[in-house]
């Protein structure tokens, strides 16, 4: 090679690597390359997606621990190799190509050929294609994927179409074209949905100026979107105010959209909103005419004036057939009294409104009230009037301040509400002070009376047990007022069922939400538990225990009334293909350590000692932030301040939690729970349940033992958490769950131990574990066996599966 050739070649190369975030038409992106963003932000290479071996070239995160992609230039036509290339074809053109040359991807502009045309990866996320003198002839902004950066414009056209679609993955390992996409929808007043495969899936209702009126949060940080309507049917949405550079809106394969920011400090992504965030958010869930609040139970009900159109399935749980009117209207019928409004307060207004600009409210009134296929109006500062003609749906009750939506409702409903005031008031006010003290005076004596029966009817369950007056301050409830909470504990509001009895969602006079667990009449074992739950659970309180409210006992009634657990219980979606993905590691590290604090505070720093003997993933409860919470007590132990370990006859639990000391021989310590706590945290880590098995192994034991041995450890992580870098801190829980799990109890360690190796920052002083307890398949009579190993209850608070012993 001659020294001016190698002098170009140098020259050439220096000029490309100064100029990391571009490519010119004589540089070629292959596999193992890259450009990054000037403020080191962004970074555009070819990806795997996890569990896939496909190659797209994306744009993501640059240093961050866990890989975030934001923006799929292939989605839809993967590289099925490693010889794939990106670069600016001849005529100008960006282009993913194979390894045999075909193009998979491609700007796809007309364009006159340039040598100085270039792709720039700018500091915003934006890719950008120019030409010689730096005009942008094409971007990314104008082509996501399922992600929404700062500083990118969304522009919808109601006569051409969708113009900037962002629609979701369809799978974690799959970035195509999936089932979710945002849109704008019809109406020219901006109002942003969710379709799925163009069905609606979520409605923000409409935009005021500030914020969308039919999302409820407790802070609007999507009001760093700035949306403007031209009044024709053109919209457009910037994202113009992020709450941070690293932020974004995302659409999830499973079709929420979340706002995230990346906190820096903690190293982790921060999740500021999200939609759907509840059932009631999920559109037309109480179909026509029907509204929804998801603080009541059941969620869904008629409005004023309507009734249920199939009264069968509303009863079950079934809301979609909507509701219809008790009285038919009289609008336009001569002679007939003029209909009405009832206001309806704080409520999400209905999907697909009449805009009519530039009304007053008493206009906006007026004219619903003249044309008589208006069923309601509403009146917005900041959107003006809206009506409806028809069909209602698509309606929330909201706890904050909202919008008062004016339902059209015949003359004689309104006046029935009228005369009922009326009546109210004139009873109210024509009493006399004695008759209403000696009411009072009637009730309080009735209620002490009451009271006290309760109170004795618990004290005869309870006799025989210690410290009865420890039970003096636990709330009893009346059988009749958890009747009305559980609407006569009617089918729908079932979250499961086990040997002791139901439980069912209910909510009470002050609107709070409960758990309540109902005895059996033919229950052997549930008096017991019932007994024990109440002796244990009353005395206890942290944070990582589920709490109970209260009991009632009347007559042959038996009930525990527990705080309620939104998300249910652990191996919901421990165990589920579609809701796994939810727990990442971060949440499921935060799990294991939470069902640790509560089983060290159990062992060690309560004023009781306890020991559970029935630790699974189906008595994890999650709140509404996913925080673990241990329940079922039912066969929980109380030992003594110098005991430590107790015996019986009667063996009961879960198969596959229990230790061999205890399965075999009855004899039960803390290190039971420790065991039981192993396998949990194995099934954490795999995804697996306990009784999983293949070819090789006759159960998750003994599978964790076979990958440990041959020193594939890797292959036991749930594809789920397989995170680049995490891998270190995951292999650290496996370490620990093995030695939770050995098989004589002396080998494992204690609760305080396993919380230290879990925050340690190296397994190097850890002891190397031995084979576990019950690697192989263990007979056992059917008295001291699950009856049904993969039972899931919807929120199994307190729900044992155990069969008669």
């Amino acid at each position: 090679m001659s020294s001016m050739s190698i002098f170009y070649f140098l020259l050439l190369s220096f000029r490309f690597c100064d100029a990391l975030d571009s490519i010119t038409t004589t540089n070629i992106i292959n596999d193992q390359e890259s450009i990054i963003s000037n403020n080191g932000t962004y970074k555009l290479a070819f990806f795997s997606p996890r569990n896939s071996t496909s190659r797209y070239v994306g744009i993501y995160y640059n240093n961050l621990p866990a890989m975030q992609v934001i923006w799929v230039a292939n989605r839809n036509n993967p590289v099925t190799d490693s010889s794939g290339s990106f670069q600016i074809s001849k005529d100008g053109n960006l282009q993913v190509l194979n390894g045999q040359k075909s193009i998979l991807w491609s700007s796809n502009l007309a364009l006159v050929a340039t040598n100085s045309s270039k792709a720039q990866l700018r500091d915003s996320g934006n890719l950008v294609l120019l030409t010689s003198n730096d005009t942008i002839i094409w971007q990314s902004f104008d082509h996501p994927s399922d992600t929404i950066l700062p500083q990118m414009t969304l522009i919808h056209h109601k006569d051409t179409g969708r113009d900037s679609v962002v629609r979701s993955w369809k799978s974690p390992s799959d970035p195509s074209e999936g089932r979710f996409f945002l849109d704008f929808g019809p109406s020219a007043l901006p109002e942003l949905f969710i379709l799925d495969n163009d069905s609606r899936y979520f409605r923000s209702g409409p935009w005021n100026g500030n914020m969308f009126i039919g999302i409820q949060v407790n802070f609007p940080d999507y009001q760093s979107l700035n949306i403007q309507s031209d009044g024709q049917g053109t919209i457009t949405a910037v994202y113009s105010h992020p709450v941070s550079p690293m932020s974004n809106y995302q659409i999830s394969y499973q079709g929420t959209l979340f706002q995230q920011y990346w906190d820096d400090s903690k190293r982790e992504w921060e999740i500021l909103f999200q939609a759907p965030s509840n059932e009631c958010d999920v559109y037309g869930k109480c179909g026509e005419f029907g509204s929804c609040n998801s603080r009541n139970s059941p969620i869904c009900k008629c409005l004023k004036g309507f009734m249920p159109k199939k009264k069968e399935e509303w009863s079950i749980g079934n809301w979609s057939s909507g509701c219809t009117r008790t009285k038919q209207l009289l609008c336009g019928i001569e002679g007939a009294k003029e209909d009405g409004f009832f206001r309806l307060q704080k409520m999400k207004v209905p999907a697909d409104n009449n805009w009519l600009q530039g009304t007053d409210q008493d206009t906006c009134r007026s004219q619903c009230l003249t044309n008589c296929s208006c069923s309601a109006y509403a009146f917005e500062t900041g959107v003006g009037c809206m009506t409806w003609n028809g069909k209602l749906i698509d309606t929330q009750e909201f706890s904050a301040s909202s919008v008062d939506l004016y339902l059209r409702l015949a003359h004689s409903e309104i006046g029935n509400h009228n005369k009922v005031k009326i009546i109210v008031g004139v009873i109210v006010s024509s009493g006399t002070a004695t008759l209403v003290a000696i009411v009072l005076v009637y009730f309080y004596c009735r209620r002490k009376a009451e009271q006290a029966e309760r109170k004795r009817t618990l004290l005869d369950i309870l006799d025989g047990t210690q410290n009865l007056d420890k039970f003096e301050d636990l709330p009893l409830f009346k059988f009749g007022k958890l009747v009305v909470a559980t609407n006569n504990f009617q089918e729908c509001n079932k979250l499961g069922q086990g040997g002791f009895g139901a439980v069912y969602k209910g909510t009470l006079e002050n609107g709070l939400e409960v758990a309540i667990k109902r005895l059996s009449g033919t229950s052997r074992q549930g008096v017991e538990e019932f007994m024990n739950e109440v002796l244990v659970i009353s005395r206890l309180q942290h944070r990582n225990l589920v709490k109970l409210l209260g009991c009632c006992v009347e007559r042959q009634e038996r009930l525990l009334v527990y705080e309620y657990m939104p998300n249910k219980s652990l191996d919901a979606f421990l165990f589920d293909p579609e809701k796994k993905s939810i727990l990442d590691w971060k949440k499921r590290f935060n799990i294991i350590e939470g069902i640790c604090r509560g089983l060290l505070y159990l062992h060690r720093d309560s004023r009781l000692k306890i020991i559970h003997r029935d630790l699974k993933a189906s008595n994890i409860l999650l709140d509404q932030n996913l925080n673990p919470k241990i329940s079922d007590f039912g066969m929980a132990r109380i030992f003594g301040g110098d005991q430590n370990q107790g015996d019986t006859t009667r063996v009961a639990g879960t198969y596959g939690y229990m230790p061999p000391e205890y399965a075999i021989e009855g004899r039960f310590s803390e290190k039971s729970d420790v065991f039981s706590f192993g396998v949990l945290l194995l099934e954490i880590i795999t995804g697996k349940r306990t009784q999983w098995y293949d070819e090789e192994s006759s159960n998750l034991l003994g599978y964790v033992w076979k990958q440990w041995s041959e020193d594939n450890v890797f292959s036991l992580i749930d594809p789920e958490i397989a995170y680049e870098g995490l891998e270190a801190e995951i292999l650290k829980c496996i370490h620990v769950g093995l030695l939770c799990v050995q098989k004589y109890a002396e080998d494992r360690p204690d609760v305080s131990s396993v919380i230290s190796m879990l925050t340690a920052l190296t397994t190097a002083h850890f002891r190397q574990p031995k084979q576990p307890g019950f690697t192989r398949l263990l007979r056992i009579s059917a008295s001291t066996s699950s009856q049904s190993h993969h039972t899931s209850s919807k929120n199994e608070l307190s729900i044992t599966n155990i069969s008669g012993r």
